[in-house]
């Protein structure tokens, strides 16, 4: 039954559903309910979440020591409880299995490379690692740092699941159209592309830093010019307190971040020309690069529609702004995996 099993496409669909995953996780974090089931993997000690204040409060009584941040009077909505029920139903018992399921077919197939076996088993340490997070997670009411790791241990899951997906097509002797890459730009540019997708990565990992620490979202101000894209009026304000003030590094890094792409994108440009396949290259390239920039907009959306009767909006641009900023990462880090696993091996012209 295992060898019938087409991984290259439960691999795909993996790949689906682990954003699916994330951008539910990102309701969540969003929705303030990373704390509206004190306990893992049950939800106040049941299997559902239609948990009223009532029985919230009679396990809270038996359970005082799960009490989170906002104190024993505290009482979580359906929804609020039901988002962060979800999202544990569909890591927990719908990706984690298909993971360990995809991982034994792999482990079957006669024809799937030791490069391929090693993908599907660093997929199912990561998923194996990634409930771990979640269950840290929750013991430790949702700690800045605990969010911002458990998102950065996702998009390596998914980075995972991307390359065990490139494996199993080199596998085949496949390689689709929109990973032609001239192999002697995309040796020119491979470490290019790695630091782009650091700096990348990073104004991801420090933007939720900053949504997960209280008032940090909006110490520059809202609602203004000088808020955004000044900050209390300026443009390099005193840091005086890191945590609080962690909107004005995370402005800074996506500047800086920014400004590289943007100079790469004008780069691969002008070298793409010169050789054959150049333009697929370009195209990843760019397609970060305008993924970052829109996303830096929705930022300034964010801060310069604040008002107290639009936090329903907050939260939903919240949301975009992380799918969109992580979209920017993972399309570079797409772009260098699928160079690692088929320009890098192709022989050059002057080879042949």
């Amino acid at each position: 039954m295992l060898e019938k099993i087409d991984t290259k496409r439960l691999t795909a669909g993996l790949i689906v559903l682990t954003f699916l995953v994330i951008a539910v996780g990102g309701l969540v974090r969003v929705s303030d309910a990373g704390e509206s089931c004190p306990d893992w993997p049950t939800c106040f000690g049941t299997w559902g979440f239609d948990v009223n204040p009532e029985e919230q409060e009679a396990w809270w009584n038996v359970n005082p020591d799960e009490i989170d941040s906002r104190g024993e009077h505290h009482r979580y909505t359906t929804f609020e409880i039901f988002t962060e029920w979800f999202h544990r139903l569909l890591a927990g018992v719908i990706l984690g299995p298909l993971v360990i399921l995809n991982w034994l077919a792999i482990r079957r197939k006669e024809e799937a490379s030791s490069t391929t076996k090693f993908g599907s088993s660093l997929a199912l340490v990561l998923i194996i690692w990634q409930g771990a997070l979640g269950w840290l997670t929750v013991k430790i009411d949702n700690e800045q740092w605990s969010v911002a790791l458990h998102l950065s241990s996702a998009l390596a899951f998914i980075l995972s699941l991307i390359w065990l997906w490139l494996c199993l097509n080199r596998d085949e002797g496949v390689k689709p159209s929109w990973f032609d890459f001239d192999p002697i730009l995309a040796s020119q540019w491979r470490n290019r592309i790695a630091w782009l997708g650091l700096g990348t990565f990073s104004s991801v990992f420090i933007g939720v830093f900053v949504a997960t620490t209280p008032g940090a979202d909006n110490a520059c101000g809202v609602g203004d010019v000088d808020s955004w894209p000044l900050c209390n009026g300026q443009f390099f304000p005193e840091i005086v307190d890191l945590e609080n003030q962690s909107q004005i590094i995370h402005r800074w890094v996506v500047a800086i971040v920014e400004i590289g792409l943007l100079v790469a994108a004008w780069f691969v440009w002008k070298e793409q020309t010169q050789h054959q396949h150049g333009i697929v290259l370009r195209n990843w390239i760019w397609a970060a690069t305008g993924f970052f920039i829109l996303n830096m907009l929705i930022g300034a959306l964010y801060i310069l529609s604040w008002s107290p009767d639009s936090e329903t909006f907050r939260e939903m641009t919240s949301l975009i702004h992380l799918l969109v900023g992580s979209t920017s990462f993972l399309t570079l880090a797409t772009a260098w995996l699928a160079i690692s696993t088929f320009a890098l091996h192709e022989p050059t012209p002057e080879a042949l």
